[in-house]
């Protein structure tokens, strides 16, 4: 009845730890998921988001997650991603940063995969409204188009001078032309509106940079050394004129008071 008893305390503990572990992992997929929805753009408006991610990893990883967020970003393995700016420094100190224009869905996982193992240091969201550059670009759009539209018409008839349709034109040229630019404006506020920036910058962990440290002020000692010696030798060299003009100067005027007290 004993072993009965303890078999059925052992069952109810594993399904309380195992429940446990689903509310953890359920609450964990909740708040990875109210992460990605809140940078999401609300519906009708037009933000354009930036983050910026500071993070630190052992110096000997961060070239190869420099490569394999680069990789993940151009495979799409997120979402459409580009590549705009990847840099690298090496030395004792190694450094990474890495920029990318990525759909809202990548932004998460992208941070993720930059920041495994590391420790995210500090990391800023922020949104520009590009509503009212829309709506402009739109009015501009519309405005030429109608006008085009006009000036076609207009065209298209049998009574018009040579001169007037020289003038007609030169002025569908220029529309064509406004209409050329801002259709390249709408795209890009568009995109910037359906994708984000994301910028990361991976440095060395803190311990590693106090050692690189100490280590480069021992490399330094000579020089260190070498250079306060010289300033010395240097202030000695312009001192020695005057401690010997002073010198004389003073036996002198010993020499002249001994005389005078004699007298």
């Amino acid at each position: 009845m004993k072993q009965l008893h303890g078999s059925t305390l052992a069952l109810a503990l594993g399904a309380l730890l195992a429940l446990t572990g689903c509310a953890k992992h359920e609450m964990s997929a909740e708040s990875a998921a109210v992460a990605a929805d809140a940078v999401q753009s609300p519906e009708g408006a037009f933000l354009a988001y930036e983050h910026t991610v500071q993070l630190q990893l052992p110096g000997k990883d961060i070239a190869p997650r420099v490569k394999a967020v680069t990789d993940a970003c151009q495979s799409a393995k997120y979402g459409d991603c580009a590549v705009l700016n990847v840099s690298q420094q090496g030395g004792d100190t190694p450094s990474g940063l890495i920029k990318v224009r990525v759909a809202p869905k990548g932004v998460e996982p992208l941070i993720a995969l930059a920041s495994d193992k590391g420790e995210v240091t500090t990391r800023n969201t922020e949104a520009e409204d590009l509503a009212q550059q829309v709506a402009d670009t739109q009015l501009m759009q519309d405005r030429l188009k109608a006008e085009h539209a006009r000036l076609i018409e207009y065209q298209q008839r049998r009574d018009l001078a040579v001169a007037d349709l020289l003038t007609i034109s030169q002025r569908l040229s220029e529309i064509e032309a406004g209409l050329q630019q801002a259709n390249r404006d709408a795209a890009q506020q568009h995109r910037r509106i359906d994708t984000q920036l994301v910028t990361i910058n991976i440095e060395s962990t803190n311990s590693q940079r106090n050692r690189s440290e100490i280590g480069q002020a021992f490399g330094d000692f000579g020089e260190i050394f070498s250079t306060s010696l010289a300033y010395v030798i240097r202030i000695a060299a312009g001192l020695l004129p005057v401690l010997l003009v002073g010198g004389v100067l003073a036996w002198l005027l010993r020499l002249w008071w001994r005389r005078r007290k004699k007298k």
